[in-house]
């Protein structure tokens, strides 16, 4: 900006504002490399110009066009540390009308709105709202770049301005409220002071379920109204990724969030589009800070569960089997919330393979179902009974195929060490922590890293496992027909038309071929390759120190096996 037009805007003069401030805003819309402005201390004038216009009620209507240079000029991190700008925050906190309340925030929403009653509320005009909105980016600029800032906004108690705005009965336009969760969002990531603010002094943890619960009471939702969904789940996250209250009273918090949750998914379930998807993702990345007792508020009791042994009660035919109270029902719950979850990780399996993205799609779901799994039988049985169904044909390996267990399975042996803990668990789990089922489903080579970890590769039972004793696990003719084939290793059926090149061999070629082989593996322990190991007591491997030792505890691995045999 040249020295004439800086002049101006320094005297205010009106009639030429506009002009040179829409050229500017034109001219460095996309700029975020600011060295020319730091010589002069051209940044510095220009600063303190504009917040001159932007203190004269009288230029009220060019206050949107300066916050839009302000925006402009918060993007310069170097300014923002090397000038003193504590006025001007609190300038633009005063423009967002999230300077310090001098009503305090009740406790619940429901007092709030008592207290409302009693006062008259201005309804912002469009330019107001317009002015309020420009002020907020320019704020969450400033939050981003500088931690002063952050303090600052703390102290001048934003966070209580915006919540009380949030919770109040007023209606605000859509860029109003999605910027005031973009900033909340930034201050609770940023700040963890305001994390423990807003959720224990605050209570906004509850005053943000409610919002959200009234959000979903709308018959519709426009594509502003979920973004703005999604900023206030993220700033839900931050919240609940480290609770600092009672664990009684977030226990009753989670069960009223959860069940807000699982209206949620119900309703844009089908993720019909991308903001959808987005939604229900943020929704799953909540869900894994919620702790696993309340989970089970994502299924409900069917609401005619109680009748169905009345209908089938009487003779005939129709007495065999009781009617489906719904859809989804499933042992008189109704789980179509877990239908959800399953849809959103075959989704996201798909987007994986297409597009070799990262993994950080799939460990929140996968935490989720985990912790499903754990928390309660019936979503096990539901989980299973999707993702281990009876098997019927072993002849592929477990890992190759495009079902969940396939997935599951090729996880297992991953580099990623989250994705593969979690596919990990979440199929142990669902086996029971059963050894033996686990090998069933997935074969003892992909499981082996799962049992080294656990101590249990020598297929000890689990001990302190607390599962229902009822028996899901019924083969099916066609497995038990294959079974006495099946390599517990691989997880299938070996092809009986391999040749076996031993079959071909003398005794002495066949010692020539072990010892061969045991030198070969010796090579590859002495260059540090391989750690050959025993099984200890333990249950977990033992490094040797020598392969020969291999041979040493073979007639007591032989007695061993027997046993078990």
């Amino acid at each position: 900006m040249d020295a004439e037009h800086l002049k101006r805007l320094e005297g205010r003069e009106a009639d030429h504002i506009p002009g040179i401030l829409n050229e500017f805003n034109k001219k460095h819309a996309d700029l975020l490399v600011f060295d020319s402005f730091h010589s002069d201390n051209q940044w510095h004038e220009l600063w303190l110009a504009i917040f001159g216009i932007l203190d004269d009620a009288q230029l009220g209507h060019l206050h949107t066009q300066c916050l839009n240079t302000v925006r402009i000029l918060t993007r310069d991190e170097f300014s923002l540390q090397t000038n003193y700008i504590e006025h001007e925050v609190s300038q633009l906190l005063r423009l967002a009308r999230v300077e310090t309340s001098a009503l305090k925030l009740p406790a619940t929403p429901d007092e709030l709105k008592q207290q409302e009653e009693g006062q008259q509320q201005e309804q912002p005009s469009t330019a107001q709202s317009d002015i309020i909105a420009e002020a907020l980016k320019c704020l969450c600029n400033l939050v981003y770049q500088s931690a002063d800032c952050r303090r600052q906004c703390l102290r001048q108690h934003c966070l209580d301005a915006i919540l009380k705005r949030v919770a109040s009965s007023m209606r605000h336009p859509c860029a109003l409220e999605y910027y005031d969760m973009k900033l909340l969002f930034l201050l609770t990531a940023l700040e963890p002071a305001a994390r423990t603010r807003l959720q224990i002094d605050l209570n906004g943890l509850t005053y943000m379920t409610k919002w959200l619960d009234d959000k979903l009471a709308e018959p519709s939702c426009s594509e502003e109204q979920l973004n703005i969904i999604c900023e206030l789940l993220k700033v839900m996250f931050n919240v609940t990724s480290a609770p600092d209250k009672s664990p009684n009273e977030y226990e009753i918090q989670s069960l009223h969030l959860t069940g807000v949750l699982r209206e949620l998914l119900l309703r844009f379930g089908k993720m019909a589009t991308d903001k959808e998807r987005s939604v229900v993702t943020h929704a799953i990345n909540l869900l894994t800070n919620i702790s696993s007792s309340c989970l089970i508020e994502l299924t409900l009791k069917c609401s005619n569960a109680e009748e169905q042994p009345k209908s089938v009660a009487g003779d005939g035919a129709g007495a065999a089997k009781a009617p489906k109270c719904c859809d989804l029902c499933f042992e008189k719950r109704n789980v179509r919330c877990l239908t959800v979850l399953l849809n959103y990780l075959r989704q996201a399996l798909a987007q994986q393979e297409a597009e070799a993205s990262s993994h950080e799609l799939l460990s929140p779901v996968l935490t989720v179902l985990v912790k499903c799994s754990r928390s309660d039988r019936v979503m096990r049985h539901y989980l299973r009974q999707e993702i281990l169904p009876p098997l019927r044909d072993v002849t592929q390996r477990p890992e190759i195929g495009q079902e969940l267990r396939n997935h599951l399975c090729r996880f297992l042996t991953l580099p990623a060490m989250i994705l593969r803990d979690l596919a990990a668990e979440l199929l142990f789990v669902l086996c029971k922590e059963d050894v033996g089922r686990m090998i069933k489903y997935t074969g003892y080579g992909n499981a082996a890293g799962l049992f080294a970890k656990r101590g249990i590769l020598d297929c000890r039972r689990v001990e302190g496992t607390d599962y229902s004793s009822d028996s899901e696990d019924s083969d099916t003719e066609e497995y038990k027909k294959q079974q006495q084939g099946i390599n517990p290793v691989l997880g299938c059926v070996e092809p009986k038309s391999r040749h076996n090149p031993l079959d071909d061999m003398t005794d002495e070629q066949k010692e020539s071929e072990a010892l061969q082989l045991v030198n070969l593996i010796e090579q590859l322990r002495q260059g540090g390759i391989v750690k050959p190991a025993l099984i200890d007591k333990d249950g977990k491997p033992q490094p040797l120190e020598h392969i020969l030792q291999l041979q040493e505890e073979l007639p007591q691995q032989q007695l061993e096996q027997k046993r078990k045999t």
